[in-house]
């Protein structure tokens, strides 16, 4: 790490490609070798780490930029005159252009922030709580995680707002012929998933989000699992705020951001008082704000892990979302049609174009069992209710298996798993 942010820059590309021209492919088996941690073994045998839906696996280029802040450049940001504090701000800041540039946004639309939940909770009661109340309607849908659903409940209790539910077709796609019949109600804040993170399923997010805006609904669109996997334009897209989180995209854990129009920014009061975002504070009350993001990021940030960050939006944007979403199609392609061969496995979520996220079951066999011994074979994959109770519910299960993939894994890491699978499913029938 020669400066501040200087990140290496050759995810397995030609160094044309490296540099951000076209190149003509991806050597992904280099691409794998970018990631230390997939070389390790685990209970004696090969990882395969299939839960990148929960936390993806970071890159060396990542990794150094992380550790090469601690060793070079430790400071705080916005404080000192010093080297090391213009140096220490000028890293944060790269990381937030960069970040901004990833999305199509402008840098100071970009609230930097803890992840994906903050980014929500900040919403929520800067923009919400002051401005709904009883008779307003929060419309969610049944796939939302958690962190989409519970401000939201938070605000209601105390504005007197009424939650509505968009429900799902069959095939986990959600119903958008009810979303338009709700819609045209008194729905003042529609929050939706990018991509669900249980079925995988990619919403329309640009024309829900124009149907919302021609009835002058605010659009809150969770970006947490499709920002990894899929190039992402928050003007394109149309809506209002855009919640992402770091670490699922190769970042460090306790990154993310908000993304917002302007004008809500603007008018939006400070969720968090404290150092750095004011620009006066005196004793009788008269404090004076900074202007956003700054207003809305208090304290001191998590800065080596956004110099990680920037390092990972640098790695993504030489690979070229494009192809990253390509490879995981791929994949998931591969690993849809081994699935289809092994007696009695349901998968849950079928919709066309998903994303690479498949959560199953086998037939008599609790997914925690399943995924402990699918462990003891080298095998990471979640277990459980994915923080989204609501949509276990109305899928008729206590829990799921969660196979996630990423452009790291490989095809025949595909046919080990299923082989595991197997194995695993003969031992518990």
């Amino acid at each position: 790490m020669s400066g501040p942010g200087a990140t290496r820059r050759d995810p397995g590309l030609p160094p044309r490609a490296a540099e951000g021209q076209p190149g003509p492919g991806v050597d992904w088996s280099r691409v794998r070798g970018d990631f230390p941690l997939l070389g390790r073994e685990v209970h004696g045998k090969p990882l395969v780490y299939f839960d990148s839906a929960n936390t993806s696996q970071k890159p060396a280029a990542v990794i150094d930029a992380v550790d090469g802040f601690y060793r070079r450049h430790n400071a705080n940001v916005s404080r000192a005159v010093h080297q090391l504090g213009s140096e220490a701000t000028e890293a944060y800041e790269d990381a937030r252009a960069k970040l901004a540039g990833f999305i199509n946004a402008r840098p100071d639309d970009l609230v930097l922030t803890s992840g994906t939940t903050f980014a929500i909770n900040l919403v929520a009661y800067s923009w919400a709580l002051p401005r709904l109340g009883s008779g307003d309607v929060i419309l969610l849908t049944r796939m939302e995680h958690h962190a989409n659903i519970v401000p939201w409940q938070l605000v209601a209790q105390r504005t007197g707002a009424r939650i509505d539910v968009v429900e799902l077709l069959p095939d986990g796609s959600l119903d958008l012929d009810m979303l338009r019949a709700k819609i045209a109600g008194d729905v003042k804040l529609l929050a939706v998933a990018h991509v669900s993170n249980v079925l995988g399923t990619v919403n329309p997010v640009a024309d829900i989000c124009r149907e919302a805006r021609r009835r002058g609904i605010v659009t809150v669109v969770d970006g947490s699992q499709a920002l990894p996997h899929r190039p992402v334009d928050v003007a394109g897209i149309g809506c209002d705020f855009y919640a992402l989180t770091g670490h699922k995209m190769c970042g460090p854990t306790g990154t993310g951001a908000l993304w917002a129009r302007r004008g809500h920014l603007d008018g939006m009061p400070p969720f968090i008082g404290g150092g750095e975002m004011i620009r006066e504070v005196r004793l009788d009350g008269g404090t004076v704000f900074n202007d956003p993001p700054r207003k809305f990021e208090a304290g001191t940030p998590n800065i080596a892990g956004f110099v990680g960050l920037g390092a990972a939006v640098d790695y993504l944007s030489a690979l070229g979302m494009d192809r990253v979403e390509a490879r995981e199609q791929a994949l998931l392609a591969h690993l849809a049609e081994e699935f289809a061969k092994v007696d009695g496995l349901r998968v849950f979520g079928t919709a066309p174009g998903k994303a690479a996220v498949v959560s199953f079951a086998i037939d008599g066999v609790h997914s925690h069992d399943l995924a402990t011994l699918l462990d003891l074979e080298g095998m990471a994959v979640r277990s459980g209710q994915h923080c989204a109770h609501p949509l276990l519910e109305w899928l008729g299960v206590s829990a799921t298996c969660r196979a996630s993939l990423a452009f790291y894994n490989t095809h025949e890491e595909i046919d080990a798993f299923v082989a595991a699978l197997r194995k695993v499913r003969r031992l518990l029938a």
